[in-house]
C-alpha cells in the first residue's frame, strides 16, 4: 500500500503540473499567456489575454485535473469514509496544487491554482465548496475582481465547513484553513493592488487590460 499511496501522490502531482493554460495559448493562439498580462497561468489571465473561449477552457481543465487528482484515492484500497482516506485525499488535493503552482512541464512557473483547488476541494468536500462558488459569484458580481472573489471564497471554506455544515474532524477543518491561508499567499501582490487601487477589473462586454 506504501507503494500505492506514492505512486498516486506522483500522479496528482504531474496531473497538476499539466499546464493548460500554456499549452492551449501556444496551440490555439501562438501565445505564452505567461508573457502577457499578470504573467501568470491561470484561467484569469488567460480570460484576460485570449479571450472567454480559451479562459473557461482552461478553467475546467484545470478544475478537472484537481478533482481527478484526489478521485485517483479510490484506487489505493484504502476504506471509504476512513480517516486514512480522508487523509489522503487532502494529501491529493496538495500534490495536485502544488503541481499547478509549481509545474515540471512548465519550468515550475504555473498559476495561483484556484480552478485547480476549487476542483480538488470539490473533491474533498464538495457542499461546502458549492457555498463557496456561490460566493465567488456574488463578490465578483458586485465588485468584478476576480483576486478578492477568490480570496473571500477561500476565506469563506472553513466558514461553512465549520457553521454551516457541522463539521468536527479536525484534518479537515485543518485542510480547508490551510486552502484559504494558501489563496491568500499566493494573492498576496493582488492584495497590494486592490489596496492600492490598482488591481484590475474583470469585464465580458469589452476587453479586458491590465494585470
Amino acid at each position: 500500500m506504501v507503494w500505492s499511496v506514492a505512486g498516486v501522490l506522483i500522479a496528482a502531482y504531474l496531473l497538476g503540473s499539466i499546464p493548460n493554460a500554456v499549452w492551449i495559448g501556444k496551440r490555439f493562439y501562438g501565445i505564452d499567456v505567461r508573457e502577457h498580462g499578470s504573467r501568470n497561468a491561470g484561467a484569469t489571465n488567460t480570460l484576460r489575454v485570449l479571450g472567454k473561449r480559451a479562459g473557461i477552457a482552461v478553467f475546467i481543465l484545470d478544475f478537472l485535473k484537481g478533482f481527478i487528482a484526489v478521485m485517483l484515492s479510490a484506487v489505493v484500497g484504502i476504506e471509504a469514509g476512513s480517516p486514512q482516506m480522508f487523509n489522503l485525499k487532502f494529501a491529493l488535493a496538495a500534490a495536485a496544487v502544488l503541481g499547478h503552482i509549481f509545474p515540471v512541464f512548465a519550468g515550475f512557473k504555473g498559476g495561483k491554482g484556484v480552478a485547480t483547488m476549487a476542483g480538488a476541494v470539490m473533491g474533498v468536500y464538495p457542499p461546502a465548496v458549492l457555498l463557496c462558488l456561490a460566493t465567488f459569484l456574488v463578490v465578483f458580481l458586485i465588485w468584478r475582481y476576480v483576486s478578492l472573489a477568490s480570496m473571500v471564497a477561500g476565506v469563506a471554506l472553513p466558514v461553512y465547513t465549520v457553521f454551516v455544515f457541522g463539521q468536527r474532524y479536525v484534518p479537515l477543518i485543518v485542510f480547508c484553513c490551510a486552502v484559504s491561508v494558501l489563496l491568500l499567499i499566493t494573492h498576496r501582490k493582488n492584495i497590494r493592488r486592490l489596496v492600492a487601487g490598482q488591481e484590475p477589473k474583470m469585464y465580458f462586454s469589452r476587453k479586458n487590460t491590465g494585470e
